[in-house]
C-alpha cells in the first residue's frame, strides 16, 4: 500500500455513476416493483452501501477509510431502456474515496443483475466512471461529458 501517513487529513468526496441497460419487460419489472426477488432499486440502494463500506476488504491494495456519507441513487431512463446508478462517498481523512464510489456503482449494478437475471441475462452495465473528486491536495476534479450524452 501507498504510504499515506504524512498527507493532510482533508474533507474528501467522490462521485461515481454507472448504467445497466435491459430488454423493456425487465424494466417494466422493476418500475412496478413486481420483480420476483422483490424491490429491486431499495436492495440494489443497500448493497452499493455496503460495496463503499467494504471496498478496502475486495480491493487488495487500497486503504481502508472511515467513510462519513454514502448516497445512492438510481434514476430510470425509460426511453434508454436503462438504470443509472450515482454514488457519493464521503470521508475525513489522508486519500480519496474514489475507489469507494466505484464500487458502490458496480455492486448496486450488480445487484440489479443478480435480482433480474431470470428475466433478462443479457443486461450490460457500462459508462463506469468517476464523475467528480474534491479535497486533497490536488483539489477538484471533474470529468467531461461523457461521449453521446445530453448537454
Amino acid at each position: 500500500m501507498v504510504d499515506v501517513g504524512g498527507k493532510e487529513s482533508t474533507h474528501r468526496v467522490a462521485i461515481a455513476e454507472g448504467r445497466i441497460r435491459m430488454q423493456a419487460a425487465t424494466l417494466a419489472l422493476i418500475t412496478s416493483g413486481s420483480a420476483k426477488k422483490g424491490d429491486v432499486i431499495g436492495i440494489a440502494r443497500i448493497a452499493a452501501i455496503q460495496g463503499a463500506k467494504r471496498t478496502a476488504e475486495l480491493i487488495p491494495l487500497c486503504h481502508p477509510l472511515p467513510i462519513t456519507r454514502v448516497a445512492v441513487d438510481f434514476d430510470i431512463d425509460a426511453p434508454a431502456l436503462e438504470v443509472r446508478c450515482t454514488a457519493q462517498v464521503e470521508t475525513r481523512g489522508p486519500t480519496g474515496v474514489e475507489m469507494e464510489a466505484l464500487t458502490a456503482v458496480q455492486v448496486g449494478l450488480l445487484t440489479i443483475y443478480d435480482m433480474c437475471k431470470a428475466a433478462d441475462r443479457g443486461m450490460v452495465m457500462h459508462g463506469i466512471r468517476v464523475l467528480e473528486k474534491r479535497g486533497g491536495k490536488s483539489g477538484h476534479w471533474q470529468a467531461e461529458a461523457a461521449p453521446g450524452a445530453a448537454t
